[in-house]
């Protein structure tokens, strides 16, 4: 007498058949495949469900588990593919934003600034503390002192200058890169501060890998998109 073989002898035949199958490379991407997909796993379930043994059939709870255990996979791939949707979005947008960032002024922590002396320069000195005496030094290129701006006695805060492009002497600074030094006396202490000044976006390097989009400034370099501290026209 032929005896029936047993479900798991059968299943792990045409698992084994099916594994072989899904392994073989893909001739259109040249890798080869590593998983059990939704058809082939049916394929595997209906196989094991007309190879029963009629005198040991397999429990009903084994194949609502089954079932069950193809269903969580299902919906993690779907929140992958939903999740891989957003990333591409995330990234159109973040490309969009870029092209129109190229051109315009930004404010970015930093103590060196292109400076068009026609016109006034703004910027900011990041107090941290109430000061009775505070200044800004403007050194040129050559670390040459051009001017200094008495700014007085403050509260913390950020405190606001200008510059109106000219030196110590009343004459008109060449055009360049210049360096602002804050000072602020706290507790009869001279403390350097951070300044705050204006920079112009020159291009955009979009990130890779879900790194952050990083902007290359006029005489600055590259700054990344968070330490920006506001965006001007």
């Amino acid at each position: 007498m032929t005896t029936t073989n047993s479900t798991s002898d059968v299943s792990s035949a045409y698992l084994t058949s099916l594994q072989k199958q899904t392994s073989k490379t893909d001739s259109s991407t040249g890798a080869a495949g590593s998983a059990l997909g939704k058809d082939a796993f049916l394929q595997l379930l209906v196989t094991q469900m007309k190879n029963q043994n009629p005198l040991d059939p397999q429990e009903n709870g084994e194949f609502v588990a089954q079932l069950a255990q193809f269903s969580s996979l299902e919906s993690m791939q779907s929140l992958n593919d939903s999740v891989t949707y957003i990333a591409a979005g995330l990234q159109s947008s973040q490309a969009l934003q870029a092209s129109s960032l190229v051109g315009r002024n930004v404010i970015v922590q930093t103590d060196k600034a292109v400076v068009d002396t026609s016109k006034d320069m703004k910027g900011t000195v990041n107090l941290t503390s109430s000061s009775t005496a505070t200044s800004v030094g403007i050194y040129d290129k050559d670390d040459k002192l051009v001017r200094t701006l008495d700014l007085g006695t403050q509260k913390a805060g950020k405190i606001d200058f200008t510059w109106d492009g000219l030196n110590d002497d009343g004459e008109a600074a060449p055009a360049g890169t210049y360096t602002f030094k804050a000072t602020a006396s706290i507790d009869g202490t001279a403390t350097a501060m951070t300044t705050n000044l204006p920079a112009s976006v020159t291009s955009v390097t979009m990130g890779t890998n879900g790194s952050e989009m990083t902007l290359n400034l006029a005489g600055l370099g590259s700054v990344a998109l968070s330490k920006i501290q506001s965006i001007g026209i």
